[in-house]
């Protein structure tokens, strides 16, 4: 408290106080809102980047994993489908089987590539945090998101069991704050294998001797488009083409994606515009308060000789020391908060606050500009005062 009162100018130890409570709240607020801004955006941004085709039938999720499965000669059919210039073969399976969760985009999913083959192009654009991609023909290693890597505390070269195979994680993902965060990415035939591990009937199906083969144990294909073609009209042709399969239309999705935050965001968007007028009351309320507290200082001051814009520029000064004080107090005070709770809920792979530079600016300038209309109107009101009232009444 001590070290408090030198950062602030002289009477003022409560204003800020009173100033970083508000605003932290109003931080805090700002902060939900960004999360959930940049989960819609990078969603969209995954899910218009490819056309994803998965297999006939109700899988064990969404996605690619809510069809069965998806035989080469399948994915050899659209492959033929005009406008279609590459198929990239691949499986995923949700990491549980009993946890039902909101979409493919924060669901915690294996995901199994041909390292060696074209799926590795739809993966590089990926940045990788720490370590590396996966290799050509590499078993045993694994890829992990960023949420997937908090909630476990792994790191490159860590031990990772997936379906009671030991991996080793070979690279961790930047956070993207969209689905690839919640992904252990690894080798096609890896998740092959895991795919059989959980599914006995198929393992009788492939030793029945019958025309299914490893091959053909794909949940599905990512789909891209030749330069010039509509994704959206091009998915749409594959579903009048190939029968049997479940096709989704970057457009739709992205739509549902939209459609299903729609609530959420215009909830967090009504409370931070609450929060902005309450915060700016209180701000504007309490700054003019401690004005007025010192409405005899002032008048003393005028009375020996002090003019209008002498007394305006001291207050405009101090006010300015105080909103910035008050600011920084509670932007700090924010993220702390933020801190705790994403510290929290990280074991479940979860983020609920996302501190942008553009919201601590935002932040700052707010305190900063209401701190100096208040200071203002605060000694307008002062001045139109005698030197005399203003003593009496700050006796």
């Amino acid at each position: 408290m001590v070290g408090l009162r030198r950062l602030v100018p002289r009477g003022y130890l409560f204003t800020v106080i009173g100033i970083a409570v508000g605003l932290a709240g109003l931080v805090a607020l700002g902060a939900m809102a960004e999360r959930i801004s940049r989960f819609v955006e990078g969603g969209e941004r995954f899910v218009r980047s490819h056309i994803t085709v998965a297999g006939a039938g109700i899988g064990m999720g969404v996605g690619f994993t809510a069809g069965g499965l998806l035989p080469r000669a399948k994915i050899a059919a659209v492959a033929r489908v005009p406008g279609v210039a590459a198929v990239e073969p691949q499986v995923m399976l949700p990491l549980s089987t009993s946890t039902s969760q909101f979409l493919a985009l924060t669901q915690e999913l294996v995901l199994g590539l041909d390292a060696g083959g074209s799926s590795v192009a739809s993966v590089r654009e990926l940045p990788v945090r720490a370590g590396r991609m996966l290799a050509p023909g590499e078993r045993g290693r694994v890829v992990v998101g960023a949420d997937f890597a908090g909630a476990r505390r792994l790191g490159v070269g860590g031990p990772l069991a997936l379906g009671g195979r030991a991996f080793t994680v070979v690279g961790v993902l930047q956070q993207t704050l969209t689905a690839p965060d919640r992904f252990a990415i690894v080798a096609l035939e890896d998740a092959r294998d895991l795919w059989l591990a959980r599914d006995p009937l198929l393992v009788q199906v492939l030793t029945a001797g019958g025309t299914l083969d490893r091959d053909d144990l794909n949940s599905g294909v990512v789909v891209r488009w030749a330069p010039g073609e509509d994704p959206d009209a091009l998915a749409r042709r594959i579903q009048a083409t190939v029968p049997g399969v479940n096709v989704t239309v970057p457009g739709e999705v992205s739509r549902v994606l939209r459609e299903s935050t729609a609530f959420l965001s215009a909830l967090l968007l009504g409370v931070g515009v609450l929060g902005l007028v309450i915060g700016g009351l209180s701000l504007s309320n309490t700054v003019s308060a401690a004005v007025f507290e010192r409405i005899g200082e002032f008048g003393i001051k005028r009375a020996l000789g002090a003019t209008d814009g002498q007394l305006l520029r001291e207050v405009l000064l101090e006010a300015l020391g105080v909103s910035l004080s008050g600011g920084l107090l509670g932007i700090g005070l924010a993220v702390a908060i933020g801190w705790v709770v994403d510290t929290a809920i990280l074991r479940e792979g979860q983020q609920a606050f996302v501190f942008s530079s553009r919201l601590v600016l935002f932040a700052l300038l707010f305190a900063l500009v209401l701190g100096a209309l208040a200071a203002a109107y605060a000694t307008q009101r002062i001045v139109r005062l005698t030197p005399a009232e203003a003593i009496r009444r700050g006796a």
